[in-house]
């Protein structure tokens, strides 16, 4: 279904940027039994999709992504700061 909406997905393993949020419409699912709300979308700039054709006559919308599908971004100063984390907690404090 998304293939026949949308001109580009993202790809396992890709770097985006973030080029906008806004607040997602949430979906029906027989699993969940209904609406769910709370949605975060994203819009990536390196795709660029059509007019989402789900809005109402009038309105402008990109389709965008779920914002949960995305993890962040990790760097070299964000292992770092986990490694240091770690040498942290493994040491033992003794009273004087």
């Amino acid at each position: 279904m998304a293939r026949l909406l949308f001109k580009y997905l993202p790809k396992k393993d890709s770097v985006y940027t973030v080029r906008g949020i806004y607040i997602g419409r949430g979906h029906y699912t027989a699993a969940a039994g209904g609406r769910k709300d709370g949605e975060i979308g994203v819009l990536l700039e390196e795709l660029v999709n059509p007019r989402d054709p789900f809005l109402k006559r009038g309105l402008n919308g990109e389709l965008g992504f779920n914002a949960e599908r995305f993890a962040p971004l990790q760097t070299e100063e964000d292992e770092l700061t986990a490694e240091q984390t770690e040498k942290e907690s493994d040491e033992v404090l003794v009273p004087a």
